[in-house]
């Protein structure tokens, strides 16, 4: 039975009721994938309103969700602080301040910070698991040196990794959970055992299927207009790497600016062991979910970009493939 369900189960036996959401971490698929309607995914949905990010107005998404399926990975009350373990019987172990640097040919080959990412780990008594987080708040640089008007950079998908024990090459199992202590943080709308940020614009699929064959960093329609191809919406499982899909920007085209993700969870096996930072190990990807409505040439605005950040990772945790710039 996973916590989640016990809780409300025990809740239930004293007839506690409560208004908030109280959903909670999550199992992801670990080296099989989950069977659904028409093949096999990698990924379990988390909060699907407001059509992954795209919608706005009374479309937008449902920040603080309080029923189900729309509760679903999220954490309420939310933790105190981005630096409060997110469930009781853990304790902080390391944290950093990460500056999130761009440098591509749409930068011109120079670096440009479009922001930050919180890194954390937590570690429970026993020495025996860990909780892995990340929170990335977007600024307002334009990084397309090229194009007249400001860009500026959208997460659409985070994902992160090193939860393969190379000593044994063992996956680890893994949950997921997300929490918003601020008004301007995003949701998770899924969270997957893959490599691969899917594109999702409006009318896509929700969990993409297995079955492509490889792992790129992102998969969609690198173009506008269009919609992707059944090919160019799959995700093939991954045992190294955790992705969360969301929608972070400090100005959205698509008027649903949401400055900030929410804080990501992953809980897995761990040591007493120091975390260990290795590069690249935290991926954000811009997944041209929408088309950019400033500069001289809008369609080339929102394109596909991964930009690799340093990042803590599980004992014995290793990351590939090297990152692709831009994309």
């Amino acid at each position: 039975m996973k916590a989640s369900t016990l809780r409300l189960a025990v809740l239930g036996i004293f007839g506690v009721v409560y208004s908030q959401a109280m959903a909670g971490f999550e199992s992801i698929p670990t080296t099989t994938p989950i069977t659904i309607s028409g093949g096999t995914t990698a990924y379990i949905i988390c909060n699907p309103t407001g059509d992954f990010g795209s919608g706005s107005g009374s479309g937008a998404s449902v920040k603080n969700p309080t029923t189900s399926p729309d509760n679903a990975c999220y954490i309420s009350p939310a933790p105190t602080t981005d630096l409060t373990a997110p469930i009781s019987g853990f304790s902080l172990v390391s944290t950093a301040n990460r500056q999130v640097t761009l440098n591509n040919t749409y930068s011109g080959n120079t670096n440009k910070n479009i922001g930050t990412l919180l890194d954390v780990v937590w570690r429970n008594a026993a020495q025996t698991e860990c909780i892995y987080g990340m929170k990335f708040t977007a600024n307002t640089t334009d990084y397309n040196t090229g194009n007249a008007g400001n860009q500026y950079f959208e997460a659409n998908g985070i994902a992160r990794g090193g939860f393969v024990d190379t000593s044994t090459s063992t996956a680890r199992t893994v949950e997921v959970a997300y929490s918003r202590s601020s008004s301007t943080a995003d949701v998770v709308y899924r969270a997957g055992r893959t490599f691969t940020s899917v594109q999702h614009r409006p009318g896509d699929v929700a969990q993409p299927l297995t079955g492509l064959g490889s792992s790129p960093s992102i998969n969609g329609l690198d173009s506008w207009p269009g919609s992707a191809s059944a090919a160019q919406q799959q995700a093939d499982l991954n045992s190294n790497w955790v992705e969360f899909t969301t929608d972070v920007n400090a100005r959205d085209d698509d008027g649903s600016t949401t400055a900030s993700s929410a804080m990501f969870y992953v809980k897995t096996s761990c040591s007493s062991a120091a975390p260990t930072a290795v590069a690249n190990a935290i991926r954000l990807r811009q997944t041209f979910q929408e088309q950019s409505t400033d500069g001289a040439n809008p369609a080339a605005n929102q394109r596909f970009i991964e930009v690799p950040v340093t990042g803590f990772v599980p004992p014995n945790g290793a990351v590939t493939p090297t990152p692709t710039s831009p994309y």
